[in-house]
């Protein structure tokens, strides 16, 4: 090999590790890879504000993505929502009201009366103006959700799994492809934590599916959304540490 070849290769091997980046190029993956990692704490956050109190208790539990995806049989939604994430949006009598409303066969009658006056005042101002949100505003509306709690639709189901598959998909797309060019590490942990997180990100999200059908298969998808933010988690800090703290080495401007 001539000097010119060599010169070519250590060139191009040099924009193919972090450690030896321009700062430009380190400024810009900084950028993304720390709106991604806040991003990943903020889903977290309202994983467990949502899904976290579906059993009325802070923190995600098996019962939690029991209730949330194959419903709580005995009873509605309106009173798992009432008594779990929705518990802080109206009064103690309101919610006792409205519970009983349903316990006793949610009649249009007394929808009349009294129970449309409270949804008014208290859920319609989201339940009724956000989108994406169920809505609120008349007995119609209500009345399927009165009904025994059978979780999540297939209909839901189908809508966010393919936002989730695509969305965070192409997050790990990118947040993998900046992993790649990091050095010193084995070959099989370098691989293993590229592949892993899109593994994962299937097994939570059929998981979804499975634990509609039986409630037997929630677990798996605590296991696949703790392993797609963890993996998430070791590829972005160890790129930021590569590009900002790990000094570069003759045998880094030639690895793969």
């Amino acid at each position: 090999m001539d000097d010119a070849d060599a010169s070519a290769k250590l060139g191009l091997a040099s924009l193919m590790n972090l450690t030896q980046i321009s700062v430009s190029l380190r400024v810009l993956f900084t950028g993304f890879l720390a709106v991604v990692g806040v991003g990943l704490l903020m889903a977290g956050l309202q994983l467990l504000l949502t899904h976290g109190m579906a059993d009325g208790r802070l923190g995600l539990s098996v019962e939690d993505v029991v209730y949330s995806y194959h419903g709580d049989r005995g009873g509605s939604v309106l009173e798992a929502k009432l008594k779990g994430s929705m518990k802080d949006k109206a009064p103690t009598q309101v919610r006792a009201d409205i519970v009983e409303w349903v316990q006793k066969g949610s009649s249009e009658a007394a929808w009349d009366a009294s129970i449309q006056g409270q949804f008014n005042e208290h859920c319609v101002r989201c339940h009724g103006g956000i989108a994406g949100l169920p809505a609120f505003t008349s007995y119609a509306e209500v009345r399927p959700y009165a009904e025994i709690d059978e979780g999540a639709t297939i209909d839901s189901l189908a809508r966010v799994s393919h936002i989730h598959l695509f969305g965070i998909g192409f997050i790990f797309f990118f947040v993998s492809g900046i992993f790649s060019l990091s050095v010193g590490l084995p070959g099989w942990l370098k691989a293993g934590a590229i592949g892993v997180p899109f593994l994962f990100l299937v097994l939570d999200i059929g998981a979804w599916w499975l634990t509609k059908w039986s409630p037997g298969f929630a677990w798996v998808t605590i296991l696949g959304g703790a392993g797609y933010q963890l993996t998430g988690a070791f590829m972005i800090l160890t790129s930021l540490q590569q590009m900002w703290l790990k000094a570069p080495t003759d045998e880094d401007a030639w690895s793969r």
